[in-house]
This record gives structure tokens, sequence and C-alpha cells, in this order.
């Protein structure tokens, strides 16, 4: 059946005529897929969106703990910085201590999202409830971005005069 064969069915002449077809609604395949992707490009973007700002919430709620931690503790670095120590052993010693609670946090949000993963396994189709490198990557960023919100307030500690602190309070 060649070109003029399909001509013929084009115009009626084959049997059949297309009369009664809708051709106004005749569109490209990438045209349907786009607009049948929509509501799922939408609810992608505002999870992607609702995700960072609780990664913001969560950096600024570490930053202003710890910032008070090193307000409260601004007698005892200086304390430490008159007896000689170094800035640096004063930041490692808030980084410590940051990154020791920050893992505690990180290792319970992993557990529970495991457990939400596999509550959840039948809902979801065609994905591993649990997936290593997401986890992994989650966790680093995490990590990372709290790790900066705990740095902040230990370099503005490292920076504190050591007459000052012992005066403080």
């Amino acid at each position: 059946m060649g070109f003029r064969h399909a001509k013929s069915f084009y115009r009626g002449e084959g049997g059949w005529s297309g009369r009664g077809v809708g051709w106004k609604h005749v569109r490209p395949m990438a045209q349907i897929i786009t607009e049948s992707m929509t509501d799922t490009t939408y609810e992608t973007v505002l999870l992607g969106g609702m995700a960072a700002l609780a990664l913001i919430l969560a950096a600024v709620g570490i930053y202003g703990v710890m910032s008070y931690v090193m307000a409260r503790r601004t007698n005892e670095i200086g304390i430490r910085m008159a007896l000689g120590a170094e800035r640096r052993q004063i930041v490692g010693m808030v980084l410590r201590q940051g990154a020791a609670i920050i893992g505690i946090g990180i290792l319970a949000g992993l557990a529970g999202a495991t457990v939400g993963a596999k509550l959840m396994e039948g809902l979801l189709v065609g994905v591993k409830p649990i997936d290593p490198a997401t986890y992994a990557g989650v966790a680093g960023m995490l990590a990372t971005v709290a790790l900066l919100a705990c740095y902040l307030p230990a370099r503005r500690a490292m920076r504190v005069d050591p007459m000052v602190a012992l005066r403080y309070e």
C-alpha cells in the first residue's frame, strides 16, 4: 500500500472517509506527553521547594542553638584561651560537639526514613524503598549544611578576646 492508496483513503475513496473524526484534536506526541506530565512536574517542583525550605529551617535552627550554646560558654572559652588554648582548638572543640549532635540526628533520621520506606513499600511501584545512594547523598548534604551552621558560631567564639570573655556575665 503506497502513498497513492493513503491519499485515496484520506479523500474517502478507499472505504473510509474520516468524516466525524475531530481533526482539531490532533497534536504532536511531545505536546500530549508534556500536558500529561504537567501535574507531576508541578508536584515535583513543589516537593523540591518544600525540601529546600526544610533544609534552610534546619540550618537556621542549628545555627541558633549553637549560637546560644556559644554565648553561654563565652566565659569557659575565655578561660581556655587565657590558659593557652589556640583558636583552632576552640573551633575544633565546638565542631566536634556539633558533629556529635549532628551524627545522632542523622542516624535517627535514617532509621526513621528506613522504617517509613518499609511501611510505604506497597505504594511504591517500580521504586526501591531503600536506596543507599539517596540515603548517603541526603545524609552528606545535611551533615555539610549542619557543620557549616556550627562553624559560624565557632568562628565567632574563637575571635573573643580572653579578657572580655572573663568579664562576661
